[in-house]
């Protein structure tokens, strides 16, 4: 059966790239069908409702036959795996035939809209048959008639003699009441004090009553409990409103393709949502493979309490991170609110927020909205997660974790136009007999020989040292601000160092060692990255020369000679 016999001109011309993209991309169940019904493609969300025995689907191949011009939307119960739901399908007639269908998860608000519209019934009902009460008041505007069965908790005896401004929450004043009404009234709602103390909401339908001479005599009327009623319509109204919070954050961290960008806009969102002082997001801290402890992610608050550090809040994360529910508290002045954030049933963070204590306390919507945002921002600290690691394997060796040659060269070339004064220095490192290493002892010892040399690298270096790895058993190490002396003593360290490694040597007659080439850079002399480089890589080749495990310098930069050599006044060696 065809789908879409209907006109070509309110079809959409679409190419196949475009499909392919919106029905990729699209966050709910998408597919597209051919002419004849059949499916040419559907995104993981749709394949989970196609799963099994989909008999809705001969339901939606029906709808787009039967539809004159534009389908629209078409709801549709579908028994998926997780359950029964309802899905709405919008449809999009192509160019070439067939259909773009489009969902969205409809169940959540049809069971909602059949609560409610139960709940209403039943209420009426219950109201019809034994809430309304009748009454009827004199000329002084006191009961003389209430329905026998009482109202409000008040037996009928009780209210009549009894004035109806006596029972009134609201301080009505010379403004006329239903219950003393001189012109008909219809649907007038207020509320009461019943025998209990506690407050209804009632709804008054009264006519006034007149002597054939116009003379007024009183009122009658019925009143109808509508406490209930109201407060559902109350509490739905603020479901509402913090399900349109919690999308408006929600949508700001799906739509900001940085994770870290998106954890700011959310923190300060958050904040105002809540009518928060301050918001405070804590992601857990990387070492190495290992997790560490909270740290802060980002700060919202006009300036950060100094009664509010992370060790005065740290119980209160601790007790939301063993809670499934926010965990509230007081430190100082400030009421506080926290929630554990988790991405995969993992704790990767804490959200927590703060208001001044003579500020309203924290409610049910307030910690309903917490929770919904804690639980996006753990999906995003596990995108911030994804990206750090993303960006740090492109920037290091896997192996020993240095700077790449790529990485390494990038940040020599930011340091080299620095306008820092004073001089720096390009260390070139080659391992010595390293290749019998692999060749006696297989690749095992030598990436244990080449984690070893990263170590070495690494320790000692200051901030704005770059250690990296060119490849095979070749390092560099560039050090700033460091004349020649400092240089020699960064050289001999390394050489010392190594020598506490030689238990990883392939055997005593080949031990391991380096060669060492040295080149100071000094600045305005527009010497450039591969200049330096090469000075160090020559003067590295000389220091082998003279024998395995020395360390030579390069000669000066010279702008008019394109490969410097150092010469053997230059070139220093330690036995």
């Amino acid at each position: 059966m065809p789908v879409s016999p209907r006109p070509s001109e309110t079809a959409v011309p679409l190419d196949e790239g475009t499909l392919s993209a919106v029905v990729g991309s699209f966050p709910g169940a998408a597919m597209r069908l051919d002419a004849d019904g059949a499916i040419v493609t559907a995104n993981p969300a749709a394949e989970e409702l196609l799963d099994g025995d989909p008999v809705w689907l001969a339901d939606v191949r029906h709808w787009l036959a039967v539809a004159s011009v534009a389908p629209g939307v078409r709801a549709v119960p579908v028994d998926a795996a997780r359950g029964a739901m309802v899905v709405e399908w919008s449809a999009v007639p192509l160019a070439g035939g067939g259909a773009l269908l489009l969902a969205r998860d409809a169940t959540l608000e049809r069971q909602l809209r059949h609560t409610l519209t139960e709940s209403r019934q039943r209420y009426k009902d219950l109201v019809e048959a034994s809430s309304d009460f009748a009454w009827e008041t004199g000329s002084d505007g006191r009961f003389v008639f209430v329905t026998p069965k009482g109202a409000l908790g008040y037996g009928a005896d009780a209210l009549i003699g009894r004035h109806p401004r006596e029972l009134c929450v609201d301080e009505w004043g010379d403004l006329p009441l239903p219950f003393d009404t001189q012109r008909p009234v219809d649907q007038s709602e207020l509320w009461l004090k019943g025998a209990d103390g506690s407050m209804s909401c009632v709804v008054a339908s009264a006519v006034p009553l007149y002597t054939p001479s116009g003379r007024w005599l009183g009122a009658r009327g019925v009143c109808r409990d509508i406490t209930d009623q109201v407060m559902r319509s109350a509490e739905l109204a603020r479901v509402r409103n913090r399900e349109r919070l919690l999308s408006h954050i929600v949508h700001t961290l799906r739509n900001q393709l940085d994770a870290g960008e998106a954890l700011r806009v959310a923190t300060a969102e958050t904040a105002r949502a809540l009518g928060a002082d301050g918001c405070r997001v804590y992601r857990r801290g990387i070492c190495g493979d290992g997790v560490g402890a909270l740290e802060i992610m980002e700060d919202f608050c006009a300036e950060a309490p100094p009664e509010l550090t992370d060790a005065a809040l740290m119980p209160l994360l601790e007790q939301a991170a063993d809670s499934d529910e926010p965990a509230g508290g007081s430190i100082g002045p400030y009421r506080l609110l926290a929630c554990a954030t988790e991405h995969q049933q993992a704790l990767n963070g804490a959200l927590v927020v703060w208001r001044a204590d003579d500020a309203e306390p924290w409610d049910d919507d307030d910690r309903h909205l917490i929770a919904g945002v804690a639980d996006h921002i753990g999906i995003a600290h596990a995108h911030l997660a994804y990206q750090d690691r993303l960006r740090r394997l492109s920037e290091r060796d896997g192996l020993t974790g240095l700077f790449n040659r790529r990485t390494f060269f990038e940040r020599m070339g930011e340091q080299l136009v620095r306008p820092d004064t004073g001089p720096s220095a390009l260390l070139y490192v080659d391992l010595d007999n390293f290749k019998a290493v692999n060749d006696l002892h297989g690749h095992q010892q030598g990436d244990s020989v080449l984690k070893a040399i990263g170590t070495l690298l690494t320790g000692g270096v200051r901030p704005g040292d770059l250690p990296g790895r060119l490849g095979g058993d070749e390092f560099v190490l560039w050090v700033g601000r460091t004349d020649e002396d400092s240089a020699r003593v960064v050289a001999e360290r390394l050489l010392n160092g190594i020598a506490g490694l030689r238990h990883l040597s392939a055997s005593p007659e080949k031990p391991l060692g380096l060669s060492i080439g040295i080149a100071v850079y000094h600045p305005g002399v527009g010497e450039t990255v591969q200049e330096l480089t090469d000075r160090a890589d020559t003067a590295m080749y000389a220091a082998k020369g003279r024998g395995k495990g020395n360390y030579a310098f390069a000669a000066p930069y010279q702008p008019l000679s394109s490969s410097p050599v150092p010469t053997a006044e230059a070139a220093e060696s330690i036995p």
